[in-house]
Order: C-alpha cells, then sequence, then structure tokens
C-alpha cells in the first residue's frame, strides 16, 4: 500500500491570497500547502479521503488514472468543493464514482450538488454512487478495510479513518476515549496541527505533539497546517524524532 498527501493545508491553503508573511512568500516547495487530502493505492484499489477544490489539480499532479472511491471526513468546503471533476473518471472508467459519507455529509452533497441529483439525465454532470458511513461500522473498499473514528470538530462530529496500521485524522479538536481505542497499536498517525495559538475547531502544534505521545504509534505526520504555523524547515527542528509535518506530493510506502 502507499499513502500520498495530496494536499496538506488549511482551508486557504498556503501561500493565502493577498498574504505576504515569510511562509506565504517561501520559495521553499515544503511550504507551497494545498487543501487537505489524501490519495491511499493498493496493487488493485485507488481511494481518496476528501476532494477539495483542488482536486484536478491534485489527480493531474499525481498523475492519477483510476479512482474507485472518494470517502468524506465532513461537509466543509475545502473538503468537498472538489466533487464536479469526478466526471472525468466517470467518462474514463464508463462508471459512477463511489462515495462513502455520513448521512449528514451525504445531505450537504445534495444541497451543494443539487444539480447531480436533479436531472439524472443530463449529459455530462457527475455519475456517482452514495455509500453510507456508519461510525460504528468498519467498511470495504476493494482489499482495503476502513474503521470510522468519529471526532469533534468544535461541536461538529466528524470522521477519521483507520486502515491497516495507519490513521488519518484531520479537522478535529476533540477524541473521545472510547474512539481512541480504535487507534491503539497503529504504527502511523496523521493529525491535523493547525498553528501555536488555540483554535475553537483544530489541535494546536502543541495539543497534537500531546495527543502523539499518548498514543504512541511509530511514527507521527501534521497536517492541515496554516501559514500561522511558520516555516516548514523550522518547525520541524522544533518535533521529536518520531514526528514529522507532512508536505504536498509526501508518500509513504506501508
Amino acid at each position: 500500500m502507499k499513502v500520498t498527501f495530496l494536499g496538506t493545508g488549511t482551508s486557504q491553503g498556503v501561500p493565502v491570497i493577498a498574504c505576504g508573511c515569510e511562509v506565504c512568500k517561501s520559495h521553499n516547495p515544503k511550504d507551497k500547502r494545498l487543501r487537505t487530502s489524501l490519495l491511499i493505492e493498493t496493487e488493485s484499489t485507488t481511494v481518496v479521503i476528501d476532494s477539495g477544490p483542488d482536486f484536478r489539480q491534485q489527480m493531474l499532479r499525481n498523475d492519477v488514472k483510476k479512482l474507485d472511491a472518494i470517502i468524506y471526513t465532513h461537509s466543509h468546503k475545502d473538503h468537498l468543493a472538489g466533487l464536479d471533476d469526478v466526471r472525468a473518471f466517470n467518462h474514463f472508467q464508463q462508471q459512477a464514482t463511489e462515495i462513502y459519507a455520513t448521512p449528514f455529509t451525504q445531505q450537504m452533497i445534495k444541497q451543494e450538488f443539487s444539480y447531480i441529483f436533479d436531472r439524472k439525465d443530463y449529459p455530462g454532470i457527475p455519475q456517482v454512487n452514495l455509500n453510507t458511513i456508519d461510525k460504528n461500522t468498519p467498511f470495504q473498499i476493494g482489499d482495503i478495510m476502513f474503521t470510522p473514528i468519529e471526532l469533534l470538530h468544535f461541536k461538529m462530529p466528524v470522521l477519521g479513518f483507520r486502515f491497516n496500521d495507519f490513521t488519518y485524522i484531520t479537522d478535529a479538536n476533540f477524541i473521545s476515549d472510547e474512539e481512541k481505542q480504535k487507534i491503539l497499536g497503529t504504527k502511523y498517525l496523521v493529525l491535523n496541527a493547525l498553528r501555536r495559538e488555540t483554535h475553537i475547531s483544530h489541535f494546536t502544534l502543541n495539543e497534537a505533539i500531546a495527543l502523539s505521545a499518548e498514543l504512541t504509534p511509530y511514527h507521527t505526520y501534521f497536517t492541515h497546517i496554516s501559514h500561522q504555523l511558520g516555516l516548514h524547515d523550522e518547525v520541524q527542528k522544533e518535533l521529536p524524532p518520531s514526528i514529522n509535518l507532512a508536505f504536498d506530493m509526501l508518500s509513504i510506502a506501508i
């Protein structure tokens, strides 16, 4: 299995429009962050977690030719907005794209992309099949088994996912003890680490470091990073040896 970080930035991406801070002006490719998304590939199965506004660009720059499914963590625009671009996969694979989401996220998909569901006979619209995620029930896509992990994004329930020995968590600031049990024993842990200052709905850098220490994975990667966190290379120097800032296009072989 190969896991690739398609994007590691927060909702505005990095650089931020019209910002002149040192991070947004940086020439280091690791400081250029598209909106957060993850690509999971085995010999037979290709899955993406979240399709944000940069979905098309991410598919092109990673040369993704086949897509079996998109799994959604939640319904915020920076995780959902690129859904229309599955049309290309519909055309070349001659089939609908399988979408996995909670009932609430499905409701928001139907609201945001009403034309997909209002006129199924209209040529050129995305073709999707909706599959419901039950937070308490693992589900399988191809040869990959996913275990949902319920999190809170301020007061909004969202999902993380564990597959094999890899756990992916973004857009969260609380995990219950019960849900932490699903993570224990994972070798690779991904956590959101937005910035240093307290945030209403995201883990800060120190909170993410502390959570990693509590859950004791073999290695931790931080994602959903804002320009407020600082320069990639400078922040990386502060982190324990088993923790890395993820960056766009980083691939991990599992």
